[in-house]
């Protein structure tokens, strides 16, 4: 189904304007005060954040960096706690 021109235009409006670091809200309210409907502008504003999630990349779960302190016979060093570090730890 293609879309009318008029909610392309807009819809590359927000594209063009969120690439160059203007916030959603921010270009609705300019898209208003230029005469827009409120409801083009919600179609068009559903439409781009629904494109813009389809390109998002997958984030995958970071690995846990675990630190380990080895002396010189390759053994694990266990640090001990501080006096305060026992009171209050």
């Amino acid at each position: 189904m293609e879309k009318p021109a008029y909610l392309q235009k807009v819809i590359d409006y927000f594209k063009n304007n969120l690439k160059k670091g203007y916030t959603m809200q921010s270009l609705e309210w300019a898209l208003l005060r230029q005469g827009y409907s409120k409801a083009l502008i919600d179609r068009a504003a559903a439409e781009v954040t629904k494109e813009l999630a389809m390109k998002a990349p997958v984030l995958k779960e970071k690995p846990i960096i675990k630190h380990e302190i080895i002396d010189e016979y390759d053994r694990p060093v266990k640090i001990k706690k501080g006096f305060f570090g026992r009171l209050f730890g």
